[in-house]
């Protein structure tokens, strides 16, 4: 698959006005946006750092990394049929396509693509 664009790396936190305030204050990071006390995204230039509560995170705990690509489906098939495993099916949100995999070694993946508007 050559379309695959790494744009955001997921980090869990159990209280978001503290770990914003770490990350903005200790790193100079600007904020890019907030969800209430659940998820923010902070601009880490070409990657988005993303921090989320146990609501917003797809695999609480753990660092994810978030693929952008054209075809969630085929990259969600070509992560099973290399040894990974598709924990959250291909399925649409409010706002994306999206899949969470595991790759062959239990490393969390995002893959994602906008939906049309």
């Amino acid at each position: 698959m050559s379309d695959l664009d790494v744009r955001m790396i997921m980090l869990s936190t159990d209280n978001l006005d503290e770990s914003i305030s770490f990350y903005t204050d200790t790193l100079g990071m600007p904020l890019k946006f907030r969800d209430g006390t659940r998820y923010a995204a902070l601009d880490g230039g070409s990657v988005t750092l993303a921090l989320a509560t146990e609501i917003d995170h797809p695999m609480p705990g753990k660092v994810v990394v978030g693929i952008k690509t054209a075809d969630v489906d085929a990259a969600a098939k070509a992560i099973e049929s290399g040894g990974g495993t598709i924990v959250k099916a291909p399925y649409n949100d409010a706002h994306e396509r999206r899949a969470v995999v595991y790759d062959n070694k239990g490393n969390g993946l995002v893959f994602y693509s906008p939906l049309p508007r």
